[in-house]
């Protein structure tokens, strides 16, 4: 078997593009994969079209082999843009290694450790009674545990400190209205300093958050170290890391609890595995980020049931948030379903993801930029 052709599609699904990625064989088996840099895939799509040049011939059996082709066979190796390309292609390839042995991709990764994907559901609304209500409703609809959304993130103008008090008020309030047995987080998209987040932090009794997702930005491991010795809400980091390089000081350092890895950027399938295993050594969990598509989901849904140190998948396919649309039914007739708060492990072969490709062919990219906040004094801020 030989790969024939790479074709990558950037196409809008829902309120934001999808860049999914075709691979295919001289023998008719063909696979999906998936990008994970939103909001830069016309970059990712040249990084593709250049890797075809020589990835055309190639047998797509050999997994590992390609995975350190594309990586070290230049100078200026790794990076988001060339990580979210390899990303793609090895989710494809094992796509297509499932379909040709006739077995679904966690039997490559070894077989599942558990027969159903637990999940995290996101509230939508401000922090508020409306949150609470969501909350609540989640709660009816079989999650136990939840991500809860900090005040002024739908905003232009972000000043934090305007917003830390009203959101720890209620995350204390949350927690006295859903119970001590509900998993509760918030996700801060590394929108604070130390100082600030250390501030946030302190404002609620301790037991009230189990996790912290991202509160700073992550190219200085130290300044979570000194957040560490400022707080003792368990974090949750990793969904922009795109190797397992990058994972290297959190895990060994003992910095964080839970790994937000990205089978769509931190390398694939292949490089997926390996973060799993040097985290199960540290007692670190897998909660793997998952906001873009269902060929993602159904990727890291395989990831998910072979790995024994997980916690939770994200979804963003809750009652809660409706209105994203990633999972169009249309263009993804088949696709993980949600069971409850749970995803069903698929055993068709592969990754058990269908697409309607001609009609993705007639959807196209539209442009879309992650909003640009802005301080009160006109300096740029974190999205």
């Amino acid at each position: 078997m030989k790969i024939t052709a790479i074709k990558p599609y950037a196409v809008w699904v829902g309120i934001r593009n999808q860049l999914i990625v075709k691979v295919e064989t001289d023998e008719g088996v063909f696979g999906w994969g998936e990008s994970g840099l939103s909001g830069r895939e016309k970059a990712v799509v040249g990084a593709i079209e250049h890797y075809t040049e020589f990835l055309v011939g190639m047998d797509p059996f050999r997994i590992g082999h390609i995975w350190q082709l594309l990586y070290r066979s230049q100078y200026f190796e790794g990076g988001r843009v060339l990580q979210a390309a390899i990303s793609a292609i090895d989710i494809a390839l094992h796509d297509i290694k499932g379909k040709a042995l006739g077995v679904p991709v966690h039997q490559l990764l070894g077989g599942k450790v558990r027969d159903r994907i637990p999940t995290f559901a996101t509230t939508s609304g401000e922090p508020g009674p409306e949150m609470i209500e969501q909350a609540k409703m989640l709660i009816e609809h079989g999650w136990t545990a939840m991500r809860l959304s900090p005040s002024g993130h739908g905003e232009t103008i972000y000043e934090p400190r305007e917003h830390i008090g009203r959101t720890a008020k209620w995350m204390v309030k949350a927690r006295e209205e859903l119970g001590e047995d509900v998993v509760l987080g918030i996700d801060y998209h590394h929108r604070l300093s130390v100082g600030e987040a250390a501030s946030f932090c302190q404002k609620m009794p301790s037991g009230t958050l189990d996790f912290l997702e991202e509160p700073i930005r992550d190219e200085t491991p130290e300044a979570y170290e000194s957040l560490r010795t400022l707080t003792d809400i368990p974090f949750a980091i990793g969904e922009e890391f795109a190797s397992k390089w990058q994972f290297l000081p959190y895990i060994e350092r003992g910095i964080h609890q839970f790994n937000r890895i990205d089978v769509c950027n931190v390398g694939g399938l292949t490089e997926s595995m390996k973060v799993a295993g040097w985290s199960e050594a540290h007692y670190v969990d897998m909660m793997p980020h998952n906001p873009l598509g269902p060929i993602c989901t159904a990727a890291t849904v395989h990831f998910a049931a072979a790995v024994p140190n997980f916690s939770w998948l994200e979804t963003r396919s809750s009652p809660a948030e409706t209105h994203l649309g990633f999972d169009n039914s249309e263009f993804f007739p088949v696709q993980p379903r949600l069971e409850g708060a749970h995803y069903p492990v698929s055993d068709a072969p592969g990754l058990g993801v269908e697409v309607n490709e001609e009609l993705i062919k007639k959807q196209s990219f539209k442009y879309w930029q992650a909003p640009m906040l802005y301080r009160r004094d006109g300096s740029v801020t974190n999205w």
